[in-house]
């Protein structure tokens, strides 16, 4: 059975091109922003729109496909796990933040 532990699968739309870099280890790596937009209506019936932005990265292959294929815009299903962060900025104050690390990605539109 494969691991389901902290999977997450999200379908949203690219709100930049993918940021591609290699590393001086050979490593190739992508980052996307990914945005999902919940429509739903408030208690007074009133439509509303709420949009999340998620911050993904991918390595290797999986990277390089991103490169080849993903464009701002576009419509992809990410799957992979959430992993939490935490650092310390220029000035010493403690900062964290959250990504997605994909392991295959669909193209959707």
């Amino acid at each position: 059975m494969t691991n389901i532990r902290n999977t997450i699968q999200l379908i949203g739309n690219l709100g930049s091109d993918p940021e591609v870099k290699k590393l001086q280890n050979g490593k190739t790596l992508a980052k996307l922003s990914l945005a999902t937009t919940e429509v739903y209506k408030n208690k007074q019936g009133e439509k509303v729109q709420q949009t999340q932005w998620h911050q993904c990265i991918a390595w290797g292959r999986t990277a390089e496909v991103i490169e080849s294929l993903l464009k701002k815009g576009k419509s992809v299903l990410v799957r992979g796990k959430l992993v939490y962060n935490n650092y310390k900025d220029r000035d010493g104050i403690m900062r964290y933040n959250s990504q997605i690390v994909v392991n295959n990605f669909v193209l959707l539109k």
